[in-house]
């Protein structure tokens, strides 16, 4: 064997020793376990309730927030925790209806898979907490320990009657280097090209001090002004928290635009207590980011956005004109990286 192809095997038993990806029972439950010993780091994920990772421990100590005692509670009753996929659209629409390549498509409510926010504004897609996905891989490879699974949209009639573009979503969770990245890819089987806004809603918490001690970086300069029922107007206003901000007696619950990328076009926000830190880092077509710290509860938000709040029905009455869409054919892929750091 070659010089060079010895040194390529030493580094590929190297990395194989430092992680490891398992497929395991939790509760009689599956799950997908990514882990890196050397620093620490443990991943979980359960494919059977929204593909959702509800684990991101740190020496023992929880990133994500999960507030069952076990996944047997959250089969039961699930509720937003850990990292939900929000697709095929995020956040709210103003009616049972959305615009794409200038039609009009009807929600059908009689199908009963639309969630709907206080105000009865369909909200968050179809797929929270959807028992679709298929392992595809886990594996240890040149970039880490990573797990991949799919979700074949067009497969399910009554995903398809609430959004007619026949696609696939494409998810691999990543651990590298202590890093954990989130990829996703939308591959558009349809004859037209389909409209993207889907978003992560990440739920997050710090362990060495009260949330009130808690201070937040918002890295970006604009907020969209919202309607009275959180529909954005399509106007825009400079942003109206100072830098840092801290979470005694403050609520946020904002859409920020304008986001500040470094020079690989990412945009970085973190939330830091004592010394524990943690870092959402939003790649560069995620161009909306959303934090949510509401009062009384031990959790922070950073969201990554495809688009704004109602993309879709703002495109079409030429209030938003930054709505990605991925040709026939085509996909569209973009990702989001963790990094927790002090735990």
């Amino acid at each position: 064997m070659k010089p060079a192809s010895l040194l390529l095997l030493a580094c590929m038993l190297t990395q194989a020793a430092e992680y490891s990806a398992t497929r395991a029972v939790a509760d009689g439950i599956e799950i997908v376990r990514l882990a890196q010993p050397a620093r620490g780091i443990e991943v979980s994920i359960v494919p059977s309730i929204g593909n959702i990772a509800y684990e991101l421990k740190v020496n023992g100590k929880n990133a994500f927030w999960f507030p069952f005692a076990n996944l047997a509670e959250f089969r039961k009753k699930p509720a937003m925790c850990g990292n939900p996929l929000m697709a095929p659209w995020a956040n709210r629409f103003d009616q049972d209806a959305f615009y794409a390549n200038g039609k009009k498509y009807m929600l059908n409510a009689s199908l009963g898979n639309l969630r709907r926010d206080p105000n009865q504004q369909p909200i968050h897609g179809l797929l929270l907490f959807s028992p679709a996905w298929e392992v595809v891989s886990v594996k240890v490879g040149d970039r880490g320990a990573e797990y991949t699974a799919r979700l074949e949209f067009w497969r399910h009639p009554d995903l398809m009657a609430q959004f007619p573009f026949a696609h696939t979503i494409v998810m691999t969770y990543r651990l590298h280097e202590g890093v954990l990245e989130v990829e996703t890819a939308l591959g558009n089987h349809a004859s037209e090209p389909m409209p993207i806004a889907v978003g992560y809603h990440p739920y997050f918490r710090l362990h060495d001090a009260p949330k009130e001690e808690w201070s937040v970086h918002i890295a970006a300069s604009e907020e969209p002004v919202l309607s009275n029922l959180l529909v954005p107007t399509g106007e825009r206003k400079p942003i109206s928290f100072r830098n840092p901000v801290s979470l005694k007696g403050t609520e946020i619950d904002t859409i920020f635009t304008g986001l500040h990328r470094d020079a690989s076009g990412n945009a970085e926000f973190y939330v830091r207590g004592k010394k524990e830190q943690i870092s959402v880092v939003y790649g560069p077509k995620y161009s909306v980011a959303i934090v949510y710290a509401p009062v009384g509860r031990e959790f922070i938000c950073f969201e990554p956005m495809a688009a704004i709040t109602n993309a879709f029905n703002l495109a079409q009455q030429g209030k938003y004109t930054e709505l990605q869409s991925v040709p026939p054919g085509g996909t569209w892929r973009e990702s989001f990286w963790v990094r927790v750091s002090g735990f």
